[in-house]
């Protein structure tokens, strides 16, 4: 401004000796025009109201404003392309207990500005119910798992689909004979006790999709791998699922959150490393969880023959796992066949002895240690004791499913602010919200809308509201913001901590709706709201939908990027009509890439 400020100046001295003063003044009005209509074009962005046009989301750009934004498509080779898991990044990692595995994130000058393509042929997925058992064969097009996988009724392609058998390694009479067994021997599965649970390693997920129908809410996880793409077959059966590994990094949960831990022949060593592995299934496991594996070296005595090794090492390795479970205060439960159950221990007993031994391995994490640190952040050997001072989060003092949705958790108090009555009016908005919600997206509540994710939740209030649709959602807290994710487990709900300055731990097109709430308000001092959107993108089906909450401040500049992103929107009034909030209700096109053998742009 400083130059344009010098050039006036030099204008005004050079033309009072040739121009009368009336005609300076109109030249330098015109100029004042000029130069503040570019600096507004380039600072405020405005998108006009909507109005639905049958069907469709359009949005109407009417105003002259608006610069518009576009990005150009990637090369075909990124069709299942995940930013921090990237198979072509591997070899930059070391392989020590598979490290190249976990969450690698690409710089700032190094992230993709382009649209990730779906496969040659990609259609809308098959909808739930009928999801779970099929699937599009061009919407997953891997034919090594097929081929690897389908002698132990994973999954097998049949013309144009993948069926899901729910068979598996560890159940090949299907995965309900398995589950059957499994809830023989932990009653607690049959009457709304257990409702949350991790896999870990979970395969194309058949066992949390079994679960869903028992009323178990189940996070499936596994790795990225270059032929397998488990998370992308769950989430595609519209199974909940997240890409994940237990390596050096705990996983992005907080301590004393799911009722019941499974592993079913995960290979997962779990007494190697100091039990570092088996620490972290402790740390996130709810005192009175259940903890299962089935598989080496459980049932040695009759399986060992099949597992290419000796009874000694199995027997060995079985004594190992005892001891070690023992040190970390579990307690065998129930054992069958090739199930064994143990539960994690309720009270503080036998922590106190762990506290009191100097000896004891593993010890017990000094104070300095915080639980709920879950984002980059390293596993330690040593055991998370639960803290005495909450007497409700045990299994057996939390409300049964689905009372336990909407009583107030014991672990409100530590977040700040928190309180029953902020719960219980937390509550009755989002309820109110959801209803205006399905107003303005009748797809909501139908079998349109299976896979959601609410990318900035505080307590969980819209799955609460959701409940009883044929959806579930993914609960997401931001790793800066306030630590709610607690609550949102012991609701009985499921959910990750993220930083949405990174792209998100799934596949490309695995979600069916995102809902925002104030994102970009409260990250826009740390994130680019392109790259935001980018990845929202990225992870959002084709035909699938995003409801944006959003100060008024900042709804035009995200509708302008989202036209670039080839979404169509309208604008909306929220549920108590404030000047100061609006709504985006947004759907992603399906297209196809025009650029197949290009480089990625």
């Amino acid at each position: 401004m400083k130059d344009n400020d010098d050039k006036y100046e030099k204008a005004e001295r050079g033309s009072t000796k040739i121009l009368p003063k009336t005609v300076l003044l109109i030249l330098l009005c015109g100029l004042s025009f000029y130069f503040g209509g570019l600096y507004c074009g380039k600072n405020k962005l405005q998108v006009n109201d909507v109005a639905k046009a049958g069907s469709s989301l359009d949005i109407v750009d009417n105003s002259p404003q608006v610069k518009s934004v576009s990005f150009p498509e990637c090369s075909s080779d990124y069709q299942d392309y995940t930013p921090c898991t990237d198979p072509r990044k591997w070899k930059k990692y070391g392989t020590h207990r598979l490290t190249f595995m976990e969450r690698h994130c690409p710089p700032v000058f190094d992230r993709k500005q382009c649209l990730v393509p779906p496969p040659n042929g990609y259609k809308s997925p098959i909808r739930w119910p009928k999801s779970k058992n099929e699937c599009w064969y061009r919407n997953v097009p891997y034919d090594w798992i097929n081929k690897q996988k389908s002698n132990q009724h994973w999954l097998k392609k049949e013309g144009d689909k993948f069926h899901f058998p729910g068979g598996g390694t560890m159940f090949p009479n299907g995965v309900s004979a398995y589950v059957d067994l499994m809830q023989d021997l932990i009653p607690e599965m049959k009457d709304g006790t257990i409702r949350t649970a991790i896999d870990t390693g979970c395969g194309v997920a058949s066992w949390g999709g079994d679960l869903l129908d028992r009323g178990i809410l189940t996070v499936s996880l596994a790795p990225r791998d270059n032929h397998e793409a488990q998370v992308q077959f769950a989430l595609e059966r519209g199974i909940p699922a997240i890409l994940g590994i237990i390596s050096t990094q705990r996983l992005p949960f907080p301590s004393n959150s799911f009722d019941m831990a499974h592993c079913s022949r995960c290979l997962i060593p779990w007494t190697e490393f100091g039990g570092v592995y088996l620490l972290e299934v402790h740390r996130i496991l709810r005192p009175g969880g259940f903890w299962v594996l089935s598989g080496p070296p459980v049932n040695y005595e009759n399986r060992w023959k099949g597992w290419d090794t000796t009874v000694e090492a199995q027997r060995s390795n079985y004594e190992k796992l005892q001891d070690l479970l023992t040190s970390m205060c579990f307690k065998m439960y129930a054992k069958k066949d090739d199930i064994a159950v143990w539960q994690k221990s309720s009270d503080n007993t036998c922590y106190n002895k762990l506290s009191n031994d100097p000896d004891a391995y593993p010890p017990k994490c000094d104070d300095s240690l915080e639980p709920d640190a879950a984002w980059y952040t390293p596993i330690r050997p040593c055991v998370v004791v639960p803290s005495p001072k909450l007497k409700k989060t045990g299994l057996e003092s939390t409300p049964k499913w689905p009372q336990r949705l909407h009583a107030t958790p014991e672990r409100i108090s530590d977040v700040p602010g928190g309180n029953g009555g902020l719960f219980k009016r937390d509550g009755s908005k989002w309820k109110a919200r959801a209803k205006h919600y399905k107003k303005l997206l009748p797809a909501v509540g139908s079998d349109k809308i299976r896979n959601v994710m609410d990318m900035n939740t505080a307590y969980g209030g819209l799955a609460a509201a959701l409940v009883d649709d044929p959806l579930w959602v993914m609960n997401v807290v931001s790793s800066y913001a306030a630590n709610t994710l607690p609550v949102v487990f012991d609701r009985g709900l499921i959910g990750t901590y993220h930083d949405w300055c990174e792209a998100f731990s799934t596949y490309p097109r695995t979600y069916d709706l995102l809902h925002v709430d104030g994102l970009f308000t409260s990250e826009s001092q740390r994130c680019e709201m392109k790259y935001v959107m980018l990845e929202m993108d990225r992870i959002l089906r084709p035909n699938g939908y995003a409801i944006i909450r959003e100060s008024s401040y900042f709804v035009d500049n995200i509708a302008s990027v989202a036209k670039g992103l080839r979404w169509s929107c309208r604008k909306e009034q929220t549920e108590s009509e404030s000047e100061n909030e609006k709504l985006l209700i947004c759907q992603k096109k399906l297209w196809y890439s025009s650029n197949a053998t290009s480089e990625t742009k």
